[in-house]
């Protein structure tokens, strides 16, 4: 391959992944390894004005579809968000939304405050940097303390940056107080590291791949994803936490029977390794097992049932392609010491944030996967008794938006953030 066409590779694919893009038909048509593809037609892609797409704006609605198992009503909870990235329900029925530029705002009763809550530390937000997740303690009513991912700058040069998690606690006004860093990656890096060490595979920009998504369990234990920054020989690194999953305790430290503790080479806070940049991260209502949606290189998108000390492979093992071409190290499955996923995409779907359905409000959905896609839909996959993937459905192709975080709120509803520079928050209601 020559280097002009590994530069419109690169291109190409980075425009997708970083937000600038627009999912293509081929992409939005993406097929699985795991279960039958969609069965919807793809939707057209955005038109394109000086070779860059143009983001198709959203109208006011309300909506009403037709899917295969439900009809819906999609309505605007809110516009006025700027790439918003997560979002945490609150007891009083209210909502923190965090917009990745770095500012967290507030919903309440359906309207958006004008002013962002004041108190974050300083955020490094370039490319697909920022102010990412956003989560409460178990314990919210009690202690008023939430939980924030970012992208950190280091003081000195704010071009270097890693993931971290930060704590803080808010009374419901208008500043954070008591703002403490509980976790910071080892991942400090830069455009300036990437240009000399010497990575392979025609890997992307330093600021991406950060991760990050949060979520504590029953116990109060903490996960946290990171991702690999395009450096993904790091994330077979198991001295770096680089293309990782890491479990600690509220205020940091690090459980005493994380599968790693104690083991020579190895970061004690390490759940799983061998990932690429796990961008959703959620707990099953029901078997509280951890899941993970991940993005692949060129395909190779990921649907991971995450369990204590694995390997999930990348960048030795992958379904997808490196973007210049070079052959995946290990092949693309069944490896022995690696994990498959569930399901993976090729092309990429590009996967957002995930959600299993319990409610009652879709009881044609129950159990199934909810799935953003920045493919411009959101993905319904089913399973069967053992657990095994049986159908998808892609939905919501009719909006045009890019999707980045879905959440099943306490009303039974579904909401979902548009990962948009007008962004926004909708709501899935069933069709009256």
């Amino acid at each position: 391959m020559s280097a002009a066409a590994v530069r419109s590779a690169l291109l190409l694919a980075f425009a997708v992944a970083f937000g600038s893009g627009t999912a293509t038909a081929q992409e939005a048509g993406a097929n699985t390894g795991r279960a039958p593809p969609p069965q919807d037609a793809p939707p057209v892609a955005a038109p394109r004005a000086g070779g860059r797409p143009v983001a198709t704006p959203l109208g006011d609605g309300p909506w009403e579809l037709a899917t295969e198992r439900e009809r819906i009503r999609v309505t605007v909870v809110t516009k006025g968000l700027d790439h918003p990235w997560g979002m945490a329900f609150l007891p009083d029925g209210g909502m923190l939304v965090t917009e990745r530029p770095g500012r967290l705002r507030v919903v309440r009763n359906g309207v958006l405050d004008p002013t962002p809550i004041a108190g974050l530390p300083p955020i490094r937000s370039a490319v697909i940097g920022g102010l990412l997740d956003v989560a409460l303690h178990p314990r919210f009513e009690q202690n008023r303390l939430i939980y924030f991912a970012y992208s950190k700058p280091d003081p000195q040069k704010d071009f270097l940056a890693t993931t971290a998690v930060a704590r803080a606690r808010w009374d419901g006004g208008t500043t954070l107080v008591d703002v403490k860093d509980v976790f910071v990656a080892d991942s400090w890096y830069s455009s300036e590291i990437a240009g000399t060490n010497n990575r392979c595979c025609g890997q992307g920009p330093a600021d991406g791949s950060y991760g990050s998504r949060i979520v504590f369990d029953a116990d109060g234990l903490l996960y946290v994803t990171i991702g690999d920054r395009n450096w993904g020989e790091k994330a077979q690194d198991p001295s770096s936490h680089m293309g990782k999953i890491v479990r600690i305790r509220d205020d940091g430290t690090i459980p005493a029977d994380n599968p790693f503790v104690g083991k020579e080479g190895y970061k004690p806070d390490l759940y799983t390794t061998g990932h690429r940049n796990p961008l959703g991260l959620t707990i099953h209502p029901v078997t509280h097992e951890l899941w993970s949606t991940e993005f692949g290189p060129r395909g190779g998108d990921e649907l991971n049932r995450i369990q204590a000390g694995k390997n999930y492979g990348w960048i030795l093992v992958t379904e997808g392609q490196h973007y210049n071409g070079e052959p995946t190290a290990r092949g693309k499955n069944s490896v022995p010491g690696m994990e498959d996923p569930v399901l993976f995409w090729v092309p990429s779907i590009n996967p957002g944030n995930l959600a299993f359905y319990e409610g009652d409000k879709f009881p044609a959905w129950r159990g199934d996967l909810l799935m953003a896609a920045m493919s411009r839909s959101l993905l319904r996959a089913s399973f069967d008794a053992a657990g095994r993937p049986v159908g998808q459905e892609r939905m919501l192709t009719e909006l045009q938006q890019r999707l980045r975080d879905i959440r099943q709120g306490p009303d039974g509803l579904i909401y979902l953030l548009t990962d948009e520079t007008a962004g926004a928050m909708l709501r899935i209601e069933p069709a009256k």
